[in-house]
């Protein structure tokens, strides 16, 4: 088996980082946003090729400006990009960006969908008067067209979670908890490269890999923005897996996010220790035709809309209007999100979005059934957008897999 230890040291290359800030310019100035200040570690990762910690300033015409608190010689031995320094403190900032680029800008453009309120106050008091504006929908609109060289790093992620599934299917086994099944298909994974920290844009949300969902807590329906959210370990963590123990005959769904140089895959297959109950494998195999005529029916230039009203269709056309997506009353509205340095991005397969697809978008489609307080079946692959369809990133077989 090949470790993570057996692997070449990782870097974005140059011309990836410049091609990004060139793209985020030309967002920035349709915007009349003359500076934008990256601090999001996924987003600084993006347009840096380091995490370390520290900010990145873009201006809207010229070369950005890396400036790192801690660690600068990590930082500038993992970024490729010109021009990066080290920093003390924070309040450096103005003096650097007027010794750098003559003045501040007019304009400044934060995250302010990630940057908690007293941080964007602490910039608005350093750089003064300033007119503060969203950011965000920039790097989201960059981020959501990936590259060649991007989809070959979610390619390995992917091959990395085919491998991490081919290990499930020889250790699972009844009467092991299900946490204590994630624990080992996740220590299989790490050793493959998985990184284990699933990066998540919002505040509430909180990225792990170990959905495992056994019989009736598949049928779980909780706080999760998910068909179902099943039992979890406690009140304090009231998703994923939990104590329950696997059993013979039953459904088992296994959700796994996985990263692999801060690229991200999400799949769920399902398992059978032995076989599948009659009902569940209907809906198992229900759930995998949904996925299959929707990945065959996306094309360039059809809404995200278009794409979850198809997935809704397919499914009432196969007799699963109630339990798609949830039971009724608790039903989620998409059916798929966009996936890259984070395990959630635009753009979403949902009711009445009317983004357009593009080439070179990746989403996970995650076609689910909840049978309240029965069992869950899906099926979860992630695609790119093609000049012509969609292809499978998702190199894991395309079943249910009996154990």
């Amino acid at each position: 088996m090949r470790t993570a230890g057996d692997m070449n040291p990782f870097f974005v290359p140059e011309a990836e980082l410049h091609s990004r800030v060139a793209k985020v310019q030309q967002e920035m100035i349709t915007a009349k946003i003359e500076g934008l200040l990256v601090i999001q570690r996924a987003d600084l990762f993006y347009f840096s090729g380091t995490a370390q910690n520290g900010m990145l300033y873009i201006p809207a015409e010229g070369p950005p400006l890396l400036a790192i608190k801690r660690y600068f010689p990590r930082a500038r031995q993992e970024s490729r990009l010109d021009s990066v320094i080290a920093i003390d403190s924070i309040r450096q900032l103005p003096d650097l960006l007027r010794s750098h680029y003559g003045k501040l800008p007019a304009v400044l453009a934060l995250e302010l969908d990630v940057l908690p309120v007293n941080d964007c106050e602490f910039y608005r008091r350093l750089l003064g008067k300033r007119k503060i504006v969203d950011g965000s929908p920039a790097i989201l609109k960059v981020r959501e067209r990936k590259s060649k060289w991007e989809i070959r790093q979610m390619e390995a992620t992917a091959e990395l979670s085919r491998r991490t599934f081919d290990y499930m299917r020889g250790a699972i086994r009844a009467g092991i908890s299900e946490m204590a099944f994630a624990g080992m298909y996740e220590a299989a994974a790490r050793k493959l490269g998985h990184g284990g920290k699933l990066r998540t844009r919002h505040f509430q949300s909180e990225g792990y890999p170990w959905h495992v969902l056994s019989g009736e807590n598949g049928g779980r329906v909780g706080m999760l923005d998910s068909p179902f959210s099943g039992q979890g370990t406690s009140p304090a963590f009231p998703s994923g897996a939990g104590h329950r123990k696997l059993r013979e005959n039953e459904p088992i769904l296994v959700d796994f996010g996985a990263v692999l140089n801060g690229y991200h895959i999400d799949e769920t297959r399902m398992f059978a220790i032995g076989s599948m109950p009659a009902k569940a494998k209907d809906a198992c195999l229900a759930a995998i035709d949904i996925h299959n005529e929707v990945i065959a029916a996306v094309k360039p230039g059809m809404t995200t809309g278009a794409v979850y009203e198809r997935s809704v269709a397919e499914a009432r056309k196969r007799g699963y209007t109630e339990t798609y997506l949830g039971p009724p009353g608790f039903k989620v509205r998409f059916v798929g999100h966009g996936i890259g340095v984070e395990l959630i991005e635009p753009p979403f397969l949902a009711e009445g979005k009317t983004d357009v697809l593009e080439p070179g978008m990746t989403i996970a489609l995650e076609p689910k059934l909840c049978f309240e307080g029965e069992f869950a079946a899906g099926i979860e692959s992630v695609f790119r957008v093609t000049d012509t369809g969609a292809r499978l990133i998702s190199s894991a077989p395309v079943d249910i897999f009996l154990c």
